[in-house]
């Protein structure tokens, strides 16, 4: 017989996390069973990926579309397609939530990823913008970062300002809106009031401690082929350790925004975490590191009715409403 503490095939399941997140864990399976990610060069193969990932994406949104009520509408900023996306009885305070989607920079969109933006709306109660950014390799690091200011810039253009915009990222996307900002602070065009980042990729290098020791901790990651292959679709190997490309290597002792970052202790992402709050911490940014016991990749959208992830999304609803003033 069976307990919660023994070893699952692929990952162990601990008691010390909620049921929610226990059941979650039990059906996790080894990410090398996956199909290998086709080489940077192969536009053919990565077209296929992404509309795998974009139907998978797809359905996984479909449940929370129809939980939480709200308003989308498809536009375009600066001439970067973006959701416009509104909570249930929404009214305009003038804040905004810029959100950057996950997805290793070569996969999902902000159609696929709308559950997430819904979610975000619905949990803090701002308007949000999905930024429907070319995913790589059809656009390498520096282009996606540059689509996401165009976006911001174009806000700023309709009468947005930056004290009342925050900007929002999880997973690769929480690398990219780093990048952005770290990009916006460096062409002096200001910053936004505060970034989120939820189990962000931070260092597409892959050589964080956790990248070695927590390689087969969390299977809701993709495996270390996959993630290979996906950093060389985002950028030449010789820009890996760019800022703008790996944000955990830039220099923050000219500012950033506040920030939250959020993450899970089986991520294999996890030394980035760290790396990028001792980064901010030591330039004399505020920066909160929120960690969750047990929890994977991405856990508030994985596993998005589980304490923790309930937890981590008040938190980021507190911080948000905190530094945009509300």
């Amino acid at each position: 017989m069976t307990t919660p503490t023994q070893q699952h095939p692929y990952v162990n399941v601990p008691e010390t996390v909620s049921k929610e997140a226990q059941e979650f864990l039990r059906t996790l399976r080894d990410p090398a069973l996956m199909p290998a990610f086709p080489d940077a060069g192969d536009l053919a193969g990565w077209k296929k990926v992404q509309a795998f990932a974009e139907a998978a994406g797809t359905a996984t949104s479909a449940p929370r579309l129809k939980r939480y009520e709200h308003t989308v509408r498809e536009t375009s900023l600066g001439g970067v397609p973006v959701l416009d996306v509104r909570p249930k009885n929404w009214t305009d305070n003038g804040k905004v939530l810029v959100y950057t989607h996950g997805g290793a920079h070569v996969m999902s969109s902000a159609a696929s990823t709308l559950g997430r933006a819904v979610i975000a709306a619905h949990e803090t109660g701002l308007r949000v913008i999905s930024v429907d950014y070319t995913l790589a390799p059809f656009a390498k690091y520096d282009q996606m970062s540059d689509q996401v200011i165009a976006a911001i810039q174009a806000l700023r253009s309709d009468g947005q300002r930056l004290s009342d915009t925050a900007i929002y990222g999880d997973a690769s996307g929480g690398g990219l809106a780093a990048a952005a900002v770290l990009k916006m602070r460096d062409r002096g065009l200001g910053m936004p009031a505060a970034i989120v980042l939820v189990s962000p990729w931070l260092d597409v290098t892959a050589s964080g401690d956790t990248e070695t020791t927590l390689r087969t901790a969390d299977p809701n990651a993709l495996d270390e082929r996959h993630a290979r292959q996906a950093a060389a679709a985002y950028a030449a190997l010789e820009h890996h350790k760019d800022p703008y490309a790996s944000p955990v290597y830039g220099d923050y002792s000219t500012g950033f925004p506040p920030t939250l970052i959020q993450g899970g202790l089986k991520e294999v992402l996890l030394s980035g975490f760290v790396r990028m709050y001792q980064a901010l911490d030591t330039a004399g940014v505020t920066v909160k590191l929120d960690l969750y016991e047990g929890m994977i990749h991405n856990f508030p959208d994985r596993i998005p009715d589980a304490p923790e992830a309930i937890a981590a999304r008040q938190k980021m609803r507190a911080f948000l409403h905190q530094h945009l003033g509300l």
